[in-house]
């Protein structure tokens, strides 16, 4: 990738940062991360846990991304990357120029978080090599009546799948993941879309978390699936993806 000096980056450029996590262990499989949250999604997820990064991010503070690196430099040789979700990432245009402003540095690896709604950017951020690894939310099987349960608005399907498709063949670290509750979930919906991303890495499923906010009021402090279902649910998405 081709090096640029902070100088040549206006920062006007650079999407707006709303959140700004120093380290997580659960971002990134694997590794030690820290995390940038972006705002604005196209998505109305009932279960969303961000309202306020979806539904009014211009209420929340923006932070400068001088001074996250700058924050990010005392932390070199300890975290392994920065994981940049929302919100979704993919909405901005200045994405690639902030990957590329985080990389500047050499000591970091960069991970999105996408919706798979925006195929293009994708494929552009995978093909100018910006990603090390991407976590893709699947909201649901890829039917329209379902997905747009999960999703609150209508989705393109096509263009999930392309996303999809893209990542299957990336050869990056990919991981799909789903957000389940019992009111979207059943065992027939973990076996459909288990199998429409058969062959995938993995599939990684999210139990709802009922003590968090969430776009929907009606979610909020419902029960998630209990730990035994929700272990065997997971097993039951393992077997199917990896054809055992």
């Amino acid at each position: 990738m081709e090096k640029e000096s902070n100088s040549k980056i206006e920062s006007a450029a650079l999407p707006k940062i709303k959140g700004f996590i120093e380290t997580s262990f659960v971002d990134w499989r694997g590794k030690i991360a820290s995390v940038i949250f972006l705002p604005n999604c196209n998505f109305r997820c009932p279960y969303c846990h961000n309202p306020d990064m979806v539904l009014c991010p211009e209420t929340m503070e923006t932070l400068e991304i001088s001074d996250i690196m700058n924050r990010l430099d005392r932390f070199k040789g300890w975290v392994d990357g920065v994981c940049i979700t929302g919100g979704e990432p993919t909405l901005h245009t200045g994405l690639p120029a902030l990957i590329r402003y985080i990389k500047q540095s050499g000591a970091f690896l960069v991970k999105i978080d996408t919706n798979g709604t925006n195929p293009d950017m994708l494929g552009r951020l995978i093909s100018g090599k910006f990603l090390d690894a991407v976590s893709m939310d699947v909201k649901a099987p890829l039917d329209d009546i379902r997905y747009y349960k999960a999703a609150g608005v209508n989705v393109d399907l096509e263009k999930i799948k392309k996303s999809i498709d893209i990542l299957k063949n990336s050869g990056l670290d990919v991981e799909f993941r789903t957000t389940v509750h019992p009111r979207l979930f059943r065992e027939k919906d973990i076996i459909d879309l288990a199998e429409q991303l058969s062959g995938a890495s993995r599939l990684k499923l999210q139990n709802f978390n009922r003590h968090a906010p969430t776009i929907d009021d009606s979610y909020q402090g419902s029960e998630p699936f209990n730990e035994e279902e929700f272990a065997r649910l997971q097993a039951l998405a393992d077997r199917i993806i990896h054809g055992k």
